[in-house]
């Protein structure tokens, strides 16, 4: 049986009340999108995995402030990327040297989906996406993957919307590039 809306609303007021096999159903319905957009932006899979069960655990402690103005999906994706920001950030100042794994697992190559597996030019633009600069790797993440508009990834960056635009800009610039090289 498919959750529809008002079911979802159902759970969410059952989850208030400390409900927790409502909790899991949530859960459940939530957990893997969550995951794909944590891991999109951190780009290691168990860190993706702590980021989107501390961002469950807060969401379920803090439901008395979901307004109900957006869907429950789009108020925890919210707290996923923004959280998933702040460890991305946090990592990066830290980070000294980076190298590369030659046996890294399939999943932490960009590819978290089935589809994507299955499909060559999902994988080869998830490729192309994942070898950008960072700042442009995020940004066309959080714009064409996530749906963010521009005002919405100048607030989660901390950005002026003329550098988010510019940003984005040059990243689509050097993704079609990138897919150029690739294809010939």
């Amino acid at each position: 049986m498919p959750l529809t809306t008002t079911h979802i609303d159902e759970l969410i007021e059952k989850c208030r009340r400390g409900d927790e096999r409502a909790q899991m159903m949530v859960y459940n319905k939530y957990s893997k999108a969550m995951y794909n957009t944590a891991f999109r932006i951190v780009k290691h899979s168990a860190e993706a995995e702590d980021i989107m069960q501390e961002c469950f655990l807060k969401a379920f402690s803090k439901l008395d402030s979901f307004q109900g103005t957006s869907t429950f999906g789009a108020w925890l994706k919210k707290i996923v990327v923004n959280e998933s920001i702040n460890i991305y950030n946090r990592n990066i100042k830290y980070q000294e040297v980076s190298y590369n794994d030659q046996f890294k697992n399939a999943a932490e190559d960009g590819i978290s989906t089935e589809e994507s597996e299955e499909n060559p030019k999902v994988k080869m633009i998830l490729k192309c996406l994942n070898s950008l600069k960072e700042s442009y790797r995020v940004s066309l993440t959080l714009h064409l993957i996530e749906g963010y508009d521009y005002e919405e990834i100048c607030e989660i960056l901390n950005i002026s919307y003329a550098n988010c635009r510019t940003t984005i800009s040059r990243a689509k610039e050097s993704l079609r590039k990138k897919l150029t090289s690739y294809e010939n």
